[in-house]
């Protein structure tokens, strides 16, 4: 199945670069990539559901080709608001959506304002709970957020570390069994690496959302109320040795979505990279049950 990539200009100015694959008359799965990587972390799920269904993967706003505004500020209510645009440019009214990292409170956003969008949601590393978050990932940007200040010492100190690409290796490698370290391509940490943090004005960038994403956390019981209220089929499929959110995030989904499924995955936090055939298996299932 071939995969074409195309450029949408949307109102708001800013233009997406999307990958898409599949016939226009499938149901639509939209794949929403994660920081700090592109649309290219699906490169190799896209064609493993292309034959039944009609892909898209947009690069977000601050990642990519995606293109923004002189002066627009980089948050996650533009990405949210990029993908709704994207959706209505499209023609798209209804939708499944895989979720990863960044690309879940992207979703959750848009799902809280345009519920009836949502058919269902895969969530892979995509986290709404507090027992989600990894300390040793997150207890440095926590402690700058509980300062109040973004331009705190802290940052400094952050800002450096994450300029080193081992940083960014580590993303992809940590959690990793040995056996399966093989299996992640270094092309893709080394890629995120040169687009997005190796160079300080793009990593300045990253630090806007960064900070962000204090908003997010703050928004988990509003992600919550809409489960709850909305009841959306929900497949939570988790490398479960992920240390940036750490597999009890999966399982609390099922606090407010009782009917919904969880599978962890010897695997970490890029899950895609060691176990894209185990994954595609159990979306396509998932998704093979759905009306829509």
């Amino acid at each position: 199945m071939v995969t074409s990539f195309h450029n949408q200009t949307l109102s708001s100015g800013v233009t997406v670069h999307y990958a898409e694959a599949g016939s226009a008359t499938a149901p639509v799965v939209i794949l929403l990539h994660g920081f700090p990587s592109t649309n290219l972390q699906y490169r190799n799920l896209i064609p493993l559901l292309a034959g039944q269904y009609h892909v898209v993967a947009p690069d977000l706003p601050g990642f990519g080709h995606t293109t923004v505004p002189a002066g627009v500020t980089l948050s996650f209510d533009l990405m949210a608001e990029t993908v709704s645009g994207l959706v209505d440019a499209l023609g798209i009214k209804k939708f499944a959506v895989y979720v990863f990292d960044y690309g879940a409170p992207t979703a959750f956003r848009l799902a809280l304002k345009r519920p009836e969008l949502i058919a269902a949601i895969i969530t892979q590393n995509g986290n709404a709970y507090d027992e989600g978050l990894g300390p040793d990932f997150w207890g440095g940007l926590q402690r700058w957020w509980a300062g109040g200040d973004e331009h705190a010492e802290i940052r400094s100190v952050l800002f450096e570390a994450i300029g080193d690409i081992e940083w960014t290796k580590a993303q992809y490698y940590d959690g990793v069994p040995e056996t399966n370290r093989k299996l992640v391509d270094p092309q893709m940490y080394t890629l995120d690496y040169l687009q997005h943090l190796g160079p300080e004005d793009k990593r300045n960038l990253q630090f806007t959302i960064f900070w962000d994403y204090q908003n997010n956390v703050k928004l988990y019981p509003k992600f919550q109320e809409y489960f709850r209220t909305h009841s959306p089929p929900l497949l939570a499929v988790w490398g479960k040795g992920d240390p940036c959110f750490i597999y009890p995030g999966a399982e609390a989904f099922k606090r407010d979505l009782p009917n919904a499924r969880v599978e962890l995955l010897d695997g970490g936090h890029f899950l895609l990279e060691t176990h894209v055939n185990e994954v595609a298996v159990s979306v396509k299932a998932f998704l093979g049950g759905l009306k829509w």
